[in-house]
Order: C-alpha cells, then structure tokens, then sequence
C-alpha cells in the first residue's frame, strides 16, 4: 500500500495503529482518505478484518468507505471489515441479545409516520387533548430524554413544565405500547444496548471480544448515549481511533455534545493528537476568512487551515437593499456566468439558515426560467404509494403491527369503513386482543355488521397466505410484491383517485421505481428476506435525505440550508440572508455563549463548502408579518473582516 501521496500529517495518522488517537480534520484535508488508509494499514499489520469496526453517522458514509476500501485493497480484500452506522450496529447488538430485556428477536423498527400514528393513540388513551401536546412534540420530547438515556420510569421527575410532566406520563405509555407490540424506535436502538451493556456484563465481554480496533468518523456528532457504548465497546484494550472537527459540530439541536472532541483526551489519557490542517478544497482567500470567523469561539482546538491554491477571485461582501434584490441580483448574477463564461449550473449552490429563505429565491429562478433543485424535499420513501406497500409488507412480516395495519386496512377500499375500524380498535385495546381476533366479538355484539366481518377475515386470511410466500421464497421479494400489488388492484385504485392521466402515470412509475429497488436489494444482499429488508430500509429512512448526492450531480444551481450543505463542496457559493436573526439565528442571540458559538460553526461550515468562489450576502431591510423593517449585518460578518461592530 503506497503512502506517499499522503502528507505528513495524514502518514502519521495511517501509522498509528494502536492506542487512543485523536485526529482532528478540518474541513477540505481529506479525512476520508486517512480513515480508509488507516484501516488497510490495520489490515497489512496483522489485524483480521472482522477485529475492525468503523462507525459513521450515515448509510451513505458506510458504503462510501467500503467502496473505497475494496478500490484501495483490491482483489487482496478476502474479508470485509465492519462498517455502519451507530444504528445498524445497535441492530446488530440487538438482534443477537435484546431477549434478555423481554423483546422478541424479530423485533420491528418503527419508522417516523409508525410513531405518529402511536404517539397519537397515546395521547388519546390517556385523554390528552391535541392543543395541549401535539404527537410531534411528544415524539421530540421522548427522543430528547432517550439521547441522554433517561429512561419512561424517570421521565416525570425531570420534567421542566407541565407540558412535559404530560409527556413524561405519556412516554410510559408509548413504551409500553411499544414493548407489546414488540416494535422499538429509533432512539430505542441506541438506549437498549446502552441498557444491555450496562446490565448484563457478560453480554458486553461478548461484544467487546468481537472487535480489537474500533474507528469513528464524524466523531463531533456522537450524543452521551453514543459515547457510552463505544466507550463500553472498547473499555478493555483503548485502541479507538476518532476523526472529526470541532469547528464543524453544528448538531447540539439534535443532541451532540462537542465536549466529547474536547474532552477525548482526559476520558482516554495517553491519547496522541494529530492535526489535519492542509485544506484541498477552498483557496487561501476564503479560508483566510473562515480561520479568522472560527477563531472567535473560545472553546476549541487550536488550529489553522492552509489552503493549497491560491485565489483567482476575492470573497465579495454584498449589501442589497431588501431581499427581493437580494434574490434578483444573485439570480442574474448566476444566470450572467452562466451565459458568458459558461460556467454550468450545477458550480452554484445558495445556502441560507432557515427554510423560508429560499421561496423568494424558488420564484426568481422559476421566472427567469433556470434548472434549481431545492435539497431536503420529499424522500422517494415518504410518497404515499410507497408509505402504502412498506405498510403491507410490514403486516406481512408482523401480523400484530396495528400501526401499519390501520394505514391500509381500507387501502384500496374493500368495505371497510372508519367506524368499524375505529370499533374494532377500542375493542382490541380494551380486551388486549389483536383486531383479528376481535372481530367475532364485535359482530356478535352488533359493533359491526357480518359483511364487514368478512371483508376483515378475507383480508386476514390474504396477510397469512402472503406472508407464507415471502417467507418461503425470500429471493422473490420483487415479484411477489408485483403480484401483491395487481393482487390489491393498486394501480385500479390510482386510476380511481387520480383522474388526470398525467397524475396516473407518474404516480404509476413510483411503484415500477419501488420494485426496481427492491430487486436490487434482493441482487445486492447476501441472504435476503422480507424481515432484513425492512430493518435496512428503516435504518436508510434515517439518514437526512438518501437522493442527496442524485441532486448534487444533477446540472441545476442547489439551494438548501447551511445543515444540508455540510459534507458538500462547490465551485461557487452565495451564502444569502448574512443578518442578525438569520445567522445568528434570533433564537440564540440572547441565548447562551455556547449556541452563538454553533451559529458560528455553522457559518464556517457554509463558507467551507466553496472551493473558488464565495459571495456573502445581506439585505438592510426584510418583511416580518408583512412591514418593512431595517435588519442588522451578522456579527460574524465583522469577525470575518476584523472590523468592530
């Protein structure tokens, strides 16, 4: 394996082998390189393959450094080292040992609309009205209380407000609910193997066995639960190796704690930290102005990024006089670079703090009739015809997920109606049984008439037939979803609700897409079944947004927020709406030091992402509530020019 085109800093990172170590890459020096290298330098010293763990925050990032490990290893690469993400490790944990907490192993993964339709049913069972706590709420309260491993029986006592005592009494509940229906969440991935590792010792040694040398990427992401399992993980040999920046750590509103990349060095002593400071991406010109921005932040590693290209262009600092011209001037702007030096419009992306900035901008581009595609839109997985056939399959692999069930028991209708649902589901809830097994009672007392009856025992009876299918033929999952869908008349029933041709057909590809995805999931795995495939679908639902470097390729200007933008790079770059209130965001101007400082971070992540050119922009007026007011230049954009405010 040929070091040489590594620089210093990098070759002493792939050499380090054993012990804790701390590599701090900034922005552009090429992290990625170093972690695959490290880990075929791991491989050339002895180490077996299935020894090493890498972890990252993303499927993408996984597959990413798979591939390039398989480029770097070639036909040498017998085995595969472990690569995925926090949850899919947890799945694997889990899988193996969730028993021991009272779970099945086939436990289900609910995915974002499951909770809602179970939050929802919390809150009414325990008669909480709506306005008072709303299912999304309740969602972020509990993930809030899971990330930092509080479990439902601790909730109430650290409740802020009576809003969250509410909410504290409703996460038993959901837990419960959750426990019965042998389903966990999200959050639950993480919080159950912290709980396993915790209270069964001898399930812990046996996964601390499992790997010699464990690698995290993004290390400035991890929450307290995420450090406490890799801590656990590697409690008896320190051979952890972590990578991230701290000036990149713009995620505290999800729940990472930068400390953990400030603090690495006491929790491991004896930790060597290397620093990655040569930058391949941006000229010297626009990392003079990031260093200057990021230095402000009083609680972080000192270090300086040194561009590798000199600038053929200055940073432009432009005041417009409202956001309208804001728009129209970066518009033209592109669309003149466009036409006269014909640089194409996929170099240029606009980046903003909040979601509503970029309409404006949306009606400029659609007026002058240029591609744009905004990041962050819907994902293929939440199109209706899609959430539709993921809940049948789900019933097909779990006859007890009442969640799914409820989705599409009328979907396409078969006589059903909401009434006899809802029936059924008090009686089930009320008796404990499933809404199978209360139809006989619910007939016999009147709740619902014999026909539906029968719609509901022909249904149940076509859920066992299917799931007999699948199970026996886990090869086939494409074609037996295709039959399933001609089966149910799924596309009779677009064609009924959709009158519009145009509509019928698009919505028609959506499910040809969805079956193509799943015969290249059915090619791609080594031992597929209709089980396995839900759990990867959810845990790849996860990610921010899966299409995301589709539309970073695509020849369109990209627009989308400073969050979606980190781990992006462009040739040009407008960051728009450089105010007080923007960004700074106005929910932490007066807040605390350390959320102006990640406000800050997040500013030298946007200016990071261009490679040639940047252009910061402010408007001295904006609209609020429909009335012209004066806005004030960002903060930032002093500290970045030296000036006094």
């Amino acid at each position: 394996m040929d070091l040489s085109h590594l620089n210093p800093a990098q070759r002493e990172a792939v050499k380090t082998v054993n012990g804790p170590l701390l590599i701090l890459a900034g922005a552009g020096t090429g992290k990625t390189r170093v972690i695959t290298y490290r880990m075929g330098e791991l491989l050339r010293t002895g180490v077996k393959a299935d020894k090493i763990l890498s972890v990252t925050f993303t499927n993408k990032a996984a597959k990413e450094m798979l591939e390039r490990t398989k480029e770097l290893l070639g036909k040498g690469m017998k085995e595969k080292p472990w690569i995925s993400t926090f949850h899919s490790l947890c799945v694997g944990v889990l899988r193996s040992d969730i028993s021991a907490l009272g779970y099945p192993e086939r436990f289900s993964i609910m995915d974002r609309s499951d909770q809602e339709s179970m939050a929802r049913r919390v809150l009414r069972d325990i008669r909480v009205a709506e306005k008072s706590v709303k299912p999304g709420d309740l969602l972020s309260m509990i993930s809030k209380w899971k990330s930092i491993g509080i479990g439902a029986d601790r909730a109430t006592e650290a409740a802020l407000d009576d809003k969250e005592y509410l909410g504290g009494l409703a996460y038993r509940r959901y837990q419960q609910n959750l426990k019965a229906s042998g389903a966990v969440d999200f959050d639950d991935l993480l919080l159950l193997t912290e709980r396993l590792f915790l209270n069964y010792p001898e399930i812990l040694k046996k996964h601390q066995q499992r790997f010699s040398h464990v690698q995290i990427d993004e290390y400035q992401d991890t929450n307290g639960i995420q450090f406490r399992i890799i801590e656990s993980l590697v409690r008896e040999h320190h051979n952890l190796c972590v990578v991230g920046d701290d000036d990149q750590s713009i995620y505290g509103w999800r729940g990472a704690e930068v400390k953990h990349i400030l603090g690495f060095s006491q929790h491991f002593p004896g930790t060597k930290v290397i620093l990655l400071e040569e930058n391949y991406r941006c000229t010297d010109r626009i990392l003079e102005i990031a260093n200057r921005l990021v230095k402000n932040n009083r609680e972080r590693h000192k270090k300086v990024l040194r561009a590798n290209k000199p600038a053929r262009e200055d940073v432009r600092y432009l005041e417009l006089p409202d956001e309208q011209t804001e728009a129209e001037r970066v518009v033209h702007e592109i669309k003149h670079l466009n036409h006269t030096r014909e640089v194409p419009f996929k170099d240029f992306a606009i980046l903003f703090r909040t979601n509503e900035q970029p309409r404006i901008f949306e009606s400029e581009l659609r007026r002058r009739e240029i591609p744009y595609v905004l990041m962050g839109s819907q994902s293929f997985y939440d199109r209706k015809e899609i959430r539709d056939l993921l809940c049948y399959m789900k019933v097909i692999a779990r006859d007890n997920d009442e969640q799914s069930l409820l989705r599409i028991i009328n979907t396409p209708t078969r006589g059903i109606g909401t009434t006899s649902v809802q029936k059924l589901l008090s009686r089930a809830v009320r008796t404990g049984q499933t809404i199978w097994d209360a139809v006989p009672d619910a007939v016999r007392e009147g709740e619902i008439n014999q026909k539906t009856a029968d719609a509901v025992t022909q249904l149940h009876s076509q859920f066992q037939r299917w799931r007999g299918q699948f199970h026996h033929n886990p090869n086939q999952i494409d074609s037996l979803t295709h039959k399933l869908v001609k089966e149910i008349g799924y596309e009779y029933e677009i064609e009924k609700q959709y009158k519009d041709e145009q509509q019928q057909a698009t919505r028609k590809a959506v499910l040809e897409d969805y079956i193509n995805s799943l015969a290249e999931y059915v090619e791609r795995s080594p031992k597929p079944s209709l089980g396995d495939y839900l759990d990867s679908i959810a845990l790849e639902r996860r990610d921010e947004e899966p299409d995301k470097e589709a539309k970073a390729n695509s020849d369109a200007i990209k627009l989308m927020t400073l969050h979606s933008a980190k781990g992006l790079e462009f040739p040009r770059v407008y960051m728009v709406g450089m105010e007080e209130g923007l960004l700074p965001h106005k929910r932490t101007i007066d807040g605390t030091e350390s959320e102006i400082a990640e406000e800050r971070r997040l500013a030298y992540v946007g200016i990071t992402r261009a490679q040639e050119a940047l252009t910061l922009t402010r408007a001295a007026t904006r609209r609020k509530w429909g009335k012209i007011k004066p806005s004030q230049p960002s903060r930032f954009l002093y500290e970045m020019r030296n000036e006094k405010e």
